[in-house]
């Protein structure tokens, strides 16, 4: 790494990048009230928010593995026509606005959607408005961070390994469980991460599939909403916890797979 100093420009623009993103976090902590922070904290509505948050992170996450895995494997190892396209249209949520995120997942599994008209009518089930439809939001929008970093971390890996064990006379799933996920244990625990993460602060999404149901529906970022009218010192400080947490989350990452000096 470089140590040769900087040209001033470069530096003071640099420093000012990094006041831009560091001001607010310093406004949430200087605007926080000490004094009833712990009180406010374990309210029942924070401490409902906060559980609720954690169960459709993990639930989330744990759905993200299940489906995105195979599904960067599959963009990795397989060529088949359209395989662009389809990518495109498994990571948009990354870039789509979360609210029309919810409003697609209420095209899809709205009471008169796509599928969810379907769904009522033969097994009774109304998806909006539930705990269920938390979690797929959040899985929606957060299930893309883990497919493109294991995709990337399968690419990298070197088959050799792979076809070495196919000679041996392993088959295509047993090489994938013992070989290929092994090696790629560092991109897949980053890649759960940022799924946890970004699971944990989803709003938009989720307040228009899922509502704002206290003890159902209201995630700990649907609690600072609703506290910014009534609470804003509540707000503030359940702003600073997501905060923290995924600045901690960033900085463990970073520290552990980057290996930056």
């Amino acid at each position: 790494m470089s140590t040769a100093r900087p040209p001033f420009a470069i530096a003071a623009l640099a420093a000012i990048a990094v006041a831009f993103f560091a001001l607010p976090l310093a406004g949430l902590v200087y605007r926080v009230s000490w004094q009833t922070a712990l009180s406010d904290l374990l309210t029942p509505e924070a401490l409902d928010a906060l559980r609720l948050s954690l169960v459709v992170s993990m639930a989330a996450t744990v759905l993200g593995l299940l489906l995105g895995v195979p599904l960067a494997w599959f963009y990795a190892r397989v060529i088949f026509p359209g395989r662009n396209v389809v990518r495109a249209l498994t990571t948009l949520p990354m870039v789509l606005p979360p609210v029309v995120g919810g409003v697609a997942l209420l095209a899809a599994f709205g009471r008169r959607g796509l599928a969810g008209e379907w769904l009522d009518a033969g097994f009774g089930l109304r998806i909006p408005f539930t705990t269920a439809a938390t979690v797929m939001a959040a899985t929606f929008v957060s299930m893309p961070f883990l497919v493109l970093t294991v995709e990337a971390g399968i690419r990298s890996v070197d088959r050799r390994y792979e076809e070495a064990a196919r000679t041996l006379g392993a088959s295509q799933w047993r090489i994938f469980r013992q070989v290929t996920l092994p090696l790629v244990a560092p991109s897949l625990f980053a890649g759960a991460v940022l799924c946890w993460a970004r699971a944990l602060g989803e709003f938009g999404a989720t307040i228009t599939f899922a509502g704002n149901l206290p003890g159902v529906t209201q995630t700990l970022p649907l609690a600072v909403y609703l506290a910014m009218e009534t609470r804003p010192e509540v707000a503030i400080l359940l702003s600073l916890v997501l905060l923290l947490v995924s600045l901690a989350v960033l900085v463990a990452l970073r520290d552990r797979y980057l290996r930056l000096d």
